[in-house]
């Protein structure tokens, strides 16, 4: 009799986008992507950090203080970059993993590479400008939103 308490899809994936996001250098938020293709196959991971050749002792990092002082001005964001590095040729069709609502300048991104399905960890952002043209643009261009339904299992990774 095989075992009934493996992770689902969703947990898995997400787990996936959980721990990618761990490689984020960023002090204040980490954010992590996975982009999954119809198969159940993993084409791409990101997380938000420095473009590549951006040494990222020599970035800044603040939030605070003029734009080209901040990390704003630098920062390649987790939906991003798993889109940029993917495995693949096309992403159409795919689904994306992330464990932060994307902003409306990765919605973008995610429109272009023909992602149909984003499930997304945590919205806090949700009343924001960039969270709602975001969203805007998903709900035109047919683009499916749901909210990762949290278990109660805890994670663990164990080395």
């Amino acid at each position: 009799m095989k075992r009934s308490d493996y992770l689902s899809w969703d947990e898995y994936f997400m787990g996936v986008a959980v721990l990618s996001a761990m490689r984020s250098k960023d002090n204040n938020t980490q954010v992590g992507a996975c982009i999954v293709n119809s198969e159940n196959k993993i084409v791409a991971v990101g997380y938000n950090g420095m473009p590549i050749g951006c040494n990222d002792d020599d970035m800044p990092w603040e939030r605070d203080g003029g734009f080209l002082e901040t990390k704003y001005a630098y920062v390649c964001h987790a939906e991003l970059n798993a889109i940029l590095n993917r495995n693949e040729g096309s992403l159409k069709n795919c689904k994306l993993y992330v464990t932060l609502y994307p902003c409306n300048e990765c919605a973008k991104a995610i429109i272009q590479s023909g992602i149909k399905e984003i499930i997304y960890c945590d919205n806090k952002y949700a009343g924001a400008d960039n969270t709602k043209a975001a969203m805007m643009m998903f709900h035109h261009a047919g683009i499916k939103t749901r909210e990762y339904n949290k278990t109660n299992r805890e994670l663990a990774i164990k080395l």
